[in-house]
């Protein structure tokens, strides 16, 4: 028998199978579709239904997709209006469902609350008008109850046992034995609980439907005759010209072509200081233009933008559920039968030693009302939401609750060097001929030649380096000219590059590729240890076992990474740096970061090793490019990509992504992690003590049906706003 709660819990996709790659699919707006208790019934209801391959519930919009393989989409929406829900087609993927329009009847709501409380006083304060109380009950019940009685009654009738199925039995049940006015009172605040609810739970479903508001539907674009027009902006192609006024958000991802301005990137990033823009700069959808126009060309679609693919992932992320989530519903799925079984047993069995059987049915329909895990069901998905929301309103793009969850566990942060603390943009310090007394002109085209060649940052720092250099922009000195071009060039991860130019064999790398060539270490050490000692990263060319030149680039410390260190000691969380780089530089960048632990000289396989030691004895995080450290990410116990605002790696890859590369946001997501550990705590004790206490209160005659109503859904609303506290945590925090 299916389990649910009477609360929606507000995630995106609940089922994550992905639906079959072709066009037999059929997605229709459901408006009251918006919680567990409703997507039950329709699994129920469609279960059975020829040509279904899948279904896929999107509680966000209301949005049901199905797949199917020639299946009667007259007969599915028949089976839909069965379960009283009614079915609104969508015509493709890209058409967004309708807004639900707000619930209405807060008179007719009112009056039966009115009704209710009368016929109560009078049953205990005017028990001679022994006929007005069932007549009051009765109009407050036909004012405001009889769609919860509907729902109750079509969900035992497809077997699901749900809060409306046990307020409809409970009720049914208060009236059999004449308890008019608390029959009334019951369903009153059943629905008014509902109605409270459901607009709060509302909160936690628009932080993430705002996100979808922040593109604009129009795009300036220009036209093949010259013109400006408004269109669609999922109608304009990539590679188009679009125009940005002041004021104005951007609507697409592209790249400024012409004009200067400041933009507010923090829908993507969060952070609140505007970024100067200019041509050549890459912008993102939803981004406010503060001051001048720009053109731009778009390179990415409406349904394909930076903006669109966190939106993509935030809602993935709510559909996968929390370690906490899945164990309370294994617990709700055993403790609603049970006490439901408990109450059947309780009504049978109270005549039995003495009692009257009014007062053990009365029993019984108490126990149906606490039978229904409301609170502690709906306790841990709203708290997690909120928590996504929050996190991505500050920049940080979590992919699952269980990541936001398992975060306050970290003991341990490992950090690569290169892009993560550092700025990622090496920079060429100075360079020379190995032998001092030449010239290191001479040797400048082959290393441009080799470092040309490979994708490392250093390399490519090397390369834009010498470049400029030989085409005078950095020196107006005579160059011997390009190289021959080197072929059979192999990279070596973690060491550098070789090749072949005729009979010559080259080589551009590290201290551990010299070495491999024969380079005397003793020679090594001498000339590469002063350069380290200021964390410098030497490069070397050269041939066979003889050095040729020199090269020492530099990679300065982000502005925010020994601010986010400091935090992390502050948290109790210990730090280490894993590179590829020169231990005594890698060194030097420890000690100026403030980094516990620093290795470096590390292939991709020795980070791996490492990670998986420290996993072995604590709960342990990776942060790095989401690229060149993939097997570390992946064996960590939280991978977090530096990836920058709208890569495709941090976003599609990382456990976290950090959307602008600030170091600071780890701290913030640690925070965040523990601030909702301690509310799930709070919630889940909250739910259970309320449980366990009426329980007594049934069994001991001091509950009474509307009063057991009351405290069921009041503790509903309270875990609600608990969870709902996190999402006003300010970014910074």
């Amino acid at each position: 028998m299916t389990t649910s709660c009477c609360g929606g819990r507000p995630t995106a996709t609940t089922d994550m199978t992905p639906l079959p790659d072709d066009d037999r699919t059929l997605r229709l707006h459901i408006a009251a579709m918006d919680c567990p208790t409703e997507e039950a019934l329709l699994r129920r209801a469609l279960a059975d239904e020829p040509g279904i391959l899948a279904l896929r519930f999107d509680l966000i919009r209301r949005v049901l997709t199905v797949a199917h393989d020639g299946a009667d989409e007259a007969s599915i929406q028949s089976r839909i209006a069965a379960t009283g829900m009614s079915a609104e087609p969508l015509e493709d993927a890209t058409t967004e469902a309708p807004p639900s329009p707000p619930a209405e009847g807060w008179g007719r709501l009112g009056l039966a609350a009115g009704l209710a409380l009368t016929a109560e006083l009078l049953h205990w304060f005017a028990p001679a008008l022994g006929w007005a109380p069932p007549l009051l009950a009765l109009a407050a019940i036909g004012l405001a109850g009889l769609a919860t009685w509907k729902k109750g009654w079509i969900a035992l009738r497809h077997r699901s046992l749900n809060i409306h199925a046990l307020m409809s039995v409970a009720v049914t049940g208060a009236l059999l034995i004449g308890q008019w006015a608390e029959a009334a009172m019951v369903l009153v605040l059943f629905t008014l609980a509902e109605r409270i609810e459901a607009r709060s739970l509302g909160r936690a479903r628009d932080a993430i439907r705002g996100l979808l508001d922040l593109a604009p539907a129009t795009a300036r674009q220009r036209q093949d005759d010259g013109d400006w027009r408004e269109v669609a902006a999922e109608a304009v192609p990539i590679g188009s010209r679009v125009r940005v006024r002041p004021g104005e958000r951007v609507p697409l991802d592209g790249e400024i072509l012409s004009g200067r301005s400041a933009l507010d990137e923090s829908p993507i990033t969060g952070e609140g200081l505007p970024r100067d823009k200019g041509p050549g700069d890459v912008v993102f959808a939803g981004t406010i233009n503060q001051q001048g126009e720009f053109d731009y060309r778009t390179t990415r679609g409406a349904d394909d933008t930076t903006l669109a693919r966190i939106i993509h992932a935030v809602e993935e992320a709510q559909a996968s559920r929390a370690p906490t989530q899945r164990l309370v519903d294994r617990f709700a799925a055993v403790y609603t039968p049970l006490v439901f079984a408990l109450a059947i047993v309780t009504a049978l069995a109270w005549p039995l030693f003495g009692g009257a059987w009014t007062e053990g049915l009365y029993r019984a329909l108490v126990l149906l009302v606490i039978a229904c895990p409301c609170a502690l069901v709906i306790s841990t998905p709203v708290t997690i939401v909120s928590g996504l929301a929050a996190a991505a309103r500050a920049g940080i793009l979590i992919k699952g609750g269980h990541f936001l969850e398992q975060g306050h566990r970290l003991a341990w942060l490992a950090f690569d060097k290169t892009g993560t603390l550092t700025e990622g943009k090496p920079r060429l310090h100075h360079w020379q001929a190995w032998d001092t007394h030449g010239s290191g002109q001479v040797h400048a085209p082959l290393a441009l030649a080799l470092a040309g060649r490979s994708n490392h940052p250093v390399s490519r720092a090397l390369a834009e380096a010498l470049s400029k250099e030989l085409s005078g922009e950095l020196s107006k000195e005579p160059s011997n000219g390009p190289a021959d071009m080197p072929d059979a060039i192999t990279e070596r991860p973690g060491l550098g590059v070789e090749a072949c130019l005729g009979e010559r064999r080259l080589w551009l790398g590290n201290r551990r590729l010299a070495a491999e060539h024969g380079v005397e270490a003793s020679l090594l050490e001498a000339r590469l240890a002063p350069l380290e000692a200021r964390g410098q990263s030497p490069v070397i060319l050269g041939e066979a076992d003889r050095p040729l030149a020199l090269f020492a680039v530099s990679d300065p410390l982000k502005a925010g990474s020994r601010e986010a260190i400091a935090a992390l000691h502050r948290l109790g969380i210990q730090t280490l740096m894993l590179s590829g780089d020169n231990r005594h530089s890698v060194a030097a960048i420890a000690a100026e970061a403030g980094i516990d632990e620093a290795r470096g000289e590390l292939l991709p396989e020795d980070k791996l090793r490492l990670i998986e030691a420290k996993a072995s004895q604590a709960s342990i995080g990776m942060v790095g490019d989401g690229i060149n450290d993939a097997p570390a990410l992946a064996r960590a116990d939280i991978g977090f990509a530096m990836g920058g605002a709208g890569s495709d790696a941090a976003i599609e890859t990382a456990d976290v992504a950090l959307m602008d590369d600030d170091p600071r946001k780890l701290p913030r997501f640690v925070t965040l992690s523990r601030a909702t550990r301690r509310v799930l705590i709070q919630n889940i004790t909250f739910a259970i003590a309320i449980k366990v206490l009426f329980l007594g209160l049934a069994f001991s005659g001091h509950a009474t049906l509307w009063i057991a109503v009351f405290a069921d859904m009041g503790a509903s609303l309270l875990v609600v706003a608990n969870g709902l506290r996190l999402l006003k945590q300010a970014p910074d925090k």
